[in-house]
């Protein structure tokens, strides 16, 4: 994935080539010096090992509506293949996003410690409790997203951020139960 800084106020977009050659351009929100919605999600996504993200779903041959063909040949029932992994990935999709702003909300903080993350974590997942959250693979997501924050921040206008998915996973989600009892 290619994400190009643009001149703030214009509509952002990526370039995303698949493993398969097809490439796409993906649309979402205005450019500015904000880090990007979609680079966001690739951070948690990436530093917590989903593997039923958005990023993964697109990996695997999801096409959005906000994505566009650029070039390269399509598969055969590339349409097809696309719908049915949505629905599959439909449920993770909701629970990566909502990890994802997690991990935001808590990159905005100073130093957070493991109560605050615990907190937030309540109000932004409904079954934090159940998921197994572990507070320092959070916190250590929320940090990649600020290395990255920053490392927009200094771009100029026509550099850009270029990522590999799937990008090497630092932290595994959800946590393995054998290796959480195991301490």
């Amino acid at each position: 994935m290619t994400f190009p800084r643009l001149p703030d106020r214009q509509y952002a977009y990526a370039l995303v080539e698949r493993d398969d050659g097809v490439r796409y351009r993906l649309y979402g929100g205005t450019a500015g010096p904000q880090l990007p919605h979609d680079i966001r999600h690739l951070i948690a996504e990436r530093e917590l090992g989903l593997t039923d993200g958005v990023w993964a779903g697109i990996a695997a041959g999801v096409v959005l509506a906000s994505m566009q063909h650029v070039s390269g040949r399509r598969p055969p029932g590339a349409a097809e293949v696309s719908h049915e992994l949505i629905r599959k990935f439909a449920g993770p999709w909701l629970r990566a996003g909502l990890l994802a702003n997690l991990v935001e909300s808590v990159a905005a903080l100073d130093r957070p410690t493991a109560g605050q993350i615990r907190r937030l974590a309540k109000t932004k997942l409904p079954d934090a409790e159940d998921a197994g959250l572990d507070p320092a693979a959070i916190g250590a997501a929320a940090t990649a997203m600020q290395v990255e924050a920053a490392r927009w921040a200094r771009l100029r206008i026509g550099e850009e951020l270029c990522y590999d998915w799937p990008g090497p996973p630092t932290r595994h989600w959800p946590p393995d139960p054998a290796r959480r009892r195991a301490g």
